[in-house]
């Protein structure tokens, strides 16, 4: 869409106030809102609007607080949420006095990783798919402070429920016997319904929804595949709608990668590829139908994972996730078959345009424009550097012999060690600016004092269980 069409929808759909949202650098969306006055014409989207930054998490210092947000008319949707008429506004942001993109956007950072792609001439097209994990929770209860610490879920559906007292008519999923049931196990079909027709409604074209493996409300609703900006754009979407269509059942609605100890945790798989015009770049003649440049692609990403993974999984709780045994594909190798390995290479179609990568680490409390922007910049190093990935971990990785499994490197165990990869590792994001120092140097520091120390502070309520009577 053009400006004057955003104008044009605001009269027709009867628009009396526009909601301008945009990411902070961990994120998670911001807005403020202004009445349909102040877009009677196309100044907003040349000129900006001014706002104060100085409190958005990991951006500027109060003395340098001024910044401007640039509306995408592209973006323009009714938000499915208001009372009134609103629409909304997905925006990028400037410095106001050199009217250059910030560094510390992260859409800016993915709109830069595109044009990266663009000027190497690989390819003119990144295509990323997520299928993103999430819990569905009747109710949640944390609290942490000098004298207690606790967490309490709440959830009709979870099988520890089953012996509850009051009307209870059981048909709750085992741990992790919750993929695919039907109703009345799977209590959720229409809630989850409601998420994708207000999905539709915004624009986002959704493949399928389903109940996923852990009990208490599991869930997977799977986007069909756009080029990376925009799917970073549509997965904001589908995390604000999860959240608001949850909220008008009374419910809750978490993308934590580890709430329920003992039971699968939520990751996102991100489907990559690459396409020059009309042509598919993965698709080959080489191991499981993949071309040489999807090999080197593949072996960019696994160079780089125990980088990437600061903006993967960029949480404390990401790495309850990646535990070894479990669920979770931390064996950086990748294969046609094995759900452990870091990196598969799905074989549902054998067509050429369907061929792609399946990177597995990631999880959906990931910042996506930082997260797809990183991984793709992976993979172009991959590229031009022609790396190999070695052979294929075709085998059982529960069958593989200790001495087996030395041989295969895995992911980083705790949020500290990937932001001490990282540390070492980031050279390969800063071509063509995508990223920058200062961004790298900001989220690292950020990560460690807000989030790793903090957590290394507190006792842990398991530790008290270990260690009281000692």
């Amino acid at each position: 869409m053009t400006p004057k069409q955003v104008l044009q929808m605001i009269k027709d759909k009867g628009v009396v106030m526009v909601d301008i949202k945009f990411i902070d650098l961990l994120g998670t969306w911001q807005h403020f809102a202004t009445p349909v006055s102040e877009f009677r014409d196309e100044a907003p989207f040349d000129e900006g609007l001014g706002f104060d930054g100085s409190s958005i998490r990991g951006w500027q210092s109060i003395e340098s607080s001024d910044m401007l947000v640039i509306p995408d008319p592209d973006t323009a949707v009714l938000d499915p949420f208001t009372k009134e008429p609103t629409l909304s506004l997905t925006c990028n942001i400037q410095d106001p006095i050199t009217r250059a993109a910030y560094t510390r956007d992260p859409r800016n950072v993915a709109r830069k990783a595109e044009a990266y792609l663009k000027s190497t001439g690989i390819g003119d097209i990144a295509y990323f798919g997520p299928e993103p994990e999430f819990f569905i929770f009747n109710g949640i209860r944390y609290d942490t402070n000098q004298h207690s610490s606790y967490f309490y879920i709440d959830s009709n559906e979870g099988v520890w429920n089953s012996g509850k007292e009051g009307p209870n008519l059981g048909h709750k999923p085992r741990y992790k016997e919750g993929y695919f049931p039907v109703p009345p196990n799977d209590t959720l079909q229409d809630i989850r319904s409601e998420m994708v027709l207000e999905m539709e409604r915004v624009g986002i074209r959704v493949e399928k929804h389903h109940h996923e493996v852990a009990t208490a409300g599991q869930a997977e609703i799977d986007m069909r595949f756009n080029s990376l900006t925009k799917m970073a754009d549509w997965l904001t979407w589908h995390k604000y709608i999860c959240k608001n269509v949850a909220l008008r059942h009374g419910m809750t609605v978490t993308f934590m990668p580890k709430p329920i100890f003992g039971d699968n945790g939520s990751g996102m798989h991100t489907h990559q590829s690459i396409w020059k015009g009309e042509t598919p770049l993965f698709a080959g003649s080489g191991y499981a139908g993949m071309s040489e440049l999807g090999l080197h692609y593949i072996a960019g990403i696994l160079q780089h994972a125990s980088a990437l993974a600061a903006f993967t999984n960029p949480g404390t709780n990401s790495y309850r996730r990646l535990v070894p045994g479990f669920e979770a594909p931390i064996n950086l190798a990748y294969s046609s078959r094995n759900r452990s390995a870091a990196v598969r290479i799905p074989m549902y179609s054998p067509s050429p345009k369907a061929k792609r990568i399946e990177v597995r680490f990631p999880d959906p409390t990931c910042n996506p424009y930082l997260a797809f922007s990183a991984m793709l910049m992976a993979g172009l190093d991959g590229i031009q550097r022609r790396l190999d990935p070695g052979q294929p971990l075709d085998k059982d990785i529960y069958a593989l012999t200790p001495a087996e499994l030395l041989e295969v490197p895995t992911m980083p165990a705790s949020l500290e060690a990937a932001l001490e990869n990282l540390r070492n590792d980031h050279e390969f994001l800063l071509k063509g600016d995508v990223f920058t120092e200062d961004l790298v140097e900001t989220w690292i520091d950020y990560k460690y004092s807000r989030e790793v120390s903090q957590t290394r502070l507190r006792p842990h309520p398991y530790e008290f269980a270990l260690y009281f009577d000692g």
